[in-house]
């Protein structure tokens, strides 16, 4: 048989973006954080904010709150017992240096209702989440990986404990993994407080584990 000339394209190369990877660099360029803003803004994140694990605050207590004060516990993929105890935890976060904190706001009045319109909302934020973390991945931040805000919505029913509809998008809760969100966020200078109203806007807050 005749010997055929075989190109080997390089994706990492197409369009002029180059495939680079910064394990073990703190630090991310700005043309990066520039594009995962801009796409976070699709999905109502405003603010991406890089960060230290070292100002995460994980605590026991945090798992009581899942435990006795949540509706989700034992119910659902994303939240405990499903998902990692504190031990674990510290584990997994020990294995990173970066984190980036997601922002967005939105009036709660919904938040008390189980309606169609709150769901929408918590599916998108959810889904932006998930979508920043894959563009990290495809940016070469292998090890890029989201804890999410608020209960898995992307079914109705969660199927627990049968096997997850989704699980190319399931991702933890921030609160699942024992993070105490309030005092992380004071240690990032970041001061938040509780809606009292359902006309006030509220901040919600998801985290991507970087390198």
């Amino acid at each position: 048989m005749p010997r055929t000339n075989t190109k080997i394209v390089d994706f990492s190369r197409l369009k002029g973006k180059e495939v680079r990877s910064f394990r073990g660099d703190i630090n991310i360029p700005d043309d990066i954080m520039k594009d995962i803003s801009e796409e976070g803004r699709k999905y109502g994140i405003e603010t991406v904010k890089p960060f230290s694990v070292d100002d995460f605050e994980l605590a026991e207590w945090v798992g009581l709150k899942c435990r006795y004060g949540c509706s989700q516990f034992g119910t659902n993929w994303s939240c405990p017992p499903a998902t990692p105890e504190l031990p674990q935890a510290r584990a997994i976060i020990s294995e990173y240096s970066l984190a980036l904190l997601l922002i967005g706001s939105q009036k709660c009045t919904n938040f008390y209702i189980n309606n169609s319109k709150k769901r929408s909302e918590q599916v998108r934020y959810w889904k932006g989440t998930v979508a920043l973390e894959r563009q990290l991945f495809l940016r070469g931040y292998d090890k890029a990986f989201s804890l999410v805000s608020g209960s898995c919505s992307l079914c109705k029913e969660c199927a627990y404990p049968e096997a997850c509809r989704f699980p190319t998008e399931k991702r933890p809760t921030i609160e699942s993994l024992a993070v105490d969100v309030i005092g992380t966020l004071k240690n990032l200078g970041i001061d938040t407080k509780v809606a009292h109203d359902p006309k006030e806007l509220f901040k919600y807050y998801a985290v991507i584990l970087v390198v």
